[in-house]
Order: structure tokens, then sequence, then C-alpha cells
């Protein structure tokens, strides 16, 4: 009785791992990459607000999770000297469309 208690436990906490690897920070590049089976929706259009001393503006973006594509909003990031943001971006390849970027780049 306690074994698939434990089995499930693990599975869960698998699970919850590669939950905490996707959502990684824009600071770090994950070495994570989703599959999508179909093509992200348009993009959609977000008013900048006024520009921010010290701060980036990140464009809103598509992301997968869930079985279905969610948007994230636009926000400000302090910016980081030295570093240029690379937003994240949709590629399709022979195994479908994956999202890449969304990391801080020299």
């Amino acid at each position: 009785m306690q074994r698939p208690i434990l089995s499930s436990l693990l599975l869960a906490a698998a699970l919850g791992a590669g939950c905490l690897l996707n959502a990684a920070p824009a600071q770090a590049r994950g070495a994570v990459v989703i599959y999508a089976p179909s093509a992200p929706p348009p993009m959609r259009v977000e008013r900048m607000p006024p520009p921010r001393a010290g701060y980036v503006w990140i464009d809103g973006s598509w992301a997968w999770s869930h079985g279905r594509y969610h948007w994230n909003r636009g926000h400000w990031v302090r910016a980081r000297h030295g570093y240029h943001y690379a937003p994240p971006r949709w590629e399709r390849d022979r195994h479908g469309w994956h999202r890449s970027g969304g990391y801080w780049r020299r």
C-alpha cells in the first residue's frame, strides 16, 4: 500500500522540479526545452510605458505550459551593465515548435 504512495510522491516531486526549471529567471539561460505541437498565436500589441532609468523593457511573449499557450505580459527589469537582453522567440524544427531566448548575454 505504501509503494504506490511513494511512487506518486516521487513522480510529483520530479514534475515539480521540471516546472521550477521552466520558470528560470530572465538572468539565467535554462537548458530545458519545451516543444509545442503548433505555432504560437500572433504577438499581442502592448503599449510600452515611459522609459525608466536603470531598467529595460521586456516585451510580452507567448509561453507554453499545461498543454496550451499563455501570454506573459511585458514588464520592466533592472538593467545589467555589460549585458544585452535576448528576448524569447519561437522556432520550428523537426520536433515541432520550441522557445529559445529570454536571457541576458554579453
